[in-house]
């Protein structure tokens, strides 16, 4: 891992923050992408940076933008020299029940969840096939159980699961393309009743929500000791799809 670069997207908290930090402590160097959480992105750039010097670095991007999905490639390329990891982390969450979806939020969880991805892959091929680096996308297990009211970002999390084996096989050999499916891992940042957490936790074999620190660690597996793994998609949800 040491001397390769990762860019994360949407890094600057949450679980893309304890990604970053993971696979820094592996030895990786780290591009921290973030759309509006400059403060927090700047932050944790300069947590790194203290460990290892110019070991991190902070990137603004509207990923919704194709222009400045390709700036963001050519701006991480100016300053590192290279890019060997891909994360696509960066998604866009909430509900759009039936009779009141719009085509705003149909192109906002679209553009988001699936696009990006897309488009942001594409950019980075050449550097990624010139290091024969890794891609892994952040899909959701409601990729392959519908949500309700989420009939948007269910599909969207979908067609992320057949973009990563797609990108598997036409990227191959030189580039290695999986998933992470995270289950119940942290619960919405607005909050969500007591009584909704307990019915999830109740569907799932080990009765409790997994950490942030559970999907880096299936990242850092796939991207560092996986390599002869690529097109897969890894279910970390504590067991809440074994009955699906």
């Amino acid at each position: 891992m040491q001397g390769r670069w990762a860019l994360i997207t949407g890094s600057g908290k949450r679980i893309g923050a304890v990604i970053a930090r993971t696979l820094h402590e592996a030895g990786a160097n780290v591009a921290i992408h973030y759309f509006s959480s400059s403060t927090q992105a700047d932050a944790l750039a300069d947590e790194l940076n203290e460990i290892r010097r110019d070991s991190a670095i902070s990137l603004q991007a509207d990923l919704r933008s194709t222009a400045a999905i390709e700036q963001l490639v050519e701006g991480m390329i100016k300053k590192t020299g290279r890019l060997d990891i891909l994360i696509n982390n960066a998604s866009t969450f909430y509900p759009t029940p039936l009779g009141s979806v719009t085509e705003a939020q149909w192109d906002d969880l679209i553009n988001a969840n699936l696009k990006a991805p897309l488009f942001l892959s594409q950019a980075a091929l050449p550097h990624l096939r010139a290091a024969r680096g890794v891609i892994i996308n952040i899909v959701d297990i409601h990729s392959q159980r519908p949500l309700r009211n989420h009939p948007v970002y269910g599909p969207a999390k979908a067609g992320l699961a057949m973009l990563t084996r797609s990108l598997a096989k036409d990227l191959g050999p030189e580039v290695r393309v999986n998933g992470v499916s995270p289950g119940a891992i942290l619960w919405p940042a607005d909050g969500m009743p007591e009584s909704a957490q307990r019915s999830i936790i109740k569907e799932i074999a080990l009765k409790r929500i997994g950490g942030p620190e559970d999907i880096a660690g299936a990242v850092l597996y796939l991207v560092r000791d996986a390599n002869y793994v690529t097109g897969q998609i890894l279910a970390v949800d504590g067991g809440r799809s074994v009955g699906w």
